[in-house]
């Protein structure tokens, strides 16, 4: 996705449901919506290598059927996935759910109900965004920082003091000190507070999913 929320795709068969999703998407700026009659439409045409929001119904006419939709998509980086639905059977459900999809939306679809799970869809994605941004940040900062000053900072992060950490890693409390002025530098903190902050935001956003799941209407 671009900063503006990247291309949304629509696969749905029916056209009418179809004109009006996209008439009601299309409303707000800085986004690229395509719409396809069909799974096979979108398959062939290469959409599958653009990434976004993709939203289409579990019932696809032609040979590519909603599951092997999913199938073909699931676990992409930067997809994020809806699928529209009128009547599932409970081994169906478990397919959409562990397939990835964000939600189940109930078909025929409510436009606005389209735009409310997109937007917000949308605004978790730049939340998301916004923290792994500060997250390679703070990972460069810290990049520069030499095995044993990462050890130190380890250390520090861990509430020890110049002495304790001189014991733990059997080095002289002078030592240290040089160490923290040296990480304090490379780091650019202006303090020990902005230097564990740093630290808490390179580690926390590491694992974080791209498309944390919502299931439910």
């Amino acid at each position: 996705m671009n900063e503006n929320g990247g291309h949304i795709h629509l696969v749905l068969p029916d056209a009418v449901e179809r004109a009006a999703c996209f008439r009601v998407l299309a409303s707000a700026e800085g986004r690229v919506i395509r719409s396809f009659a069909s799974a096979d439409a979108w398959l062939e045409a290469g959409a599958d290598r653009e990434g976004g929001i993709l939203l289409f119904h579990w019932r696809q006419p032609g040979a590519t059927s909603g599951a092997a939709l999913l199938d073909h998509i699931a676990g992409r980086a930067g997809t994020t996935i809806f699928v529209a639905a009128d009547r599932l059977t409970i081994a169906e459900s478990r397919a959409i759910l562990r397939g990835g999809a964000q939600d189940l939306l109930p078909a025929p679809l409510d436009p606005r109900l389209v735009r409310r799970a997109i937007d917000q869809s949308l605004g978790a994605w730049r939340l998301r965004q916004d923290t792994l941004d500060q997250h390679r940040a703070a990972e460069q900062r810290l990049a520069a920082l030499t095995p044993r000053e990462r050890d130190i900072l380890d250390a520090i992060a861990a509430g020890l003091g110049n002495k304790a950490i001189a014991r733990q890693l059997e080095l002289s409390p002078r030592t240290v000190e040089v160490h923290r002025a040296n990480i304090m530098r490379r780091a650019g903190a202006g303090n020990v507070a902005e230097l564990l902050r740093l630290r808490f935001i390179a580690e926390y956003a590491r694992g974080m999913p791209v498309n944390p799941v919502r299931f439910g209407a």
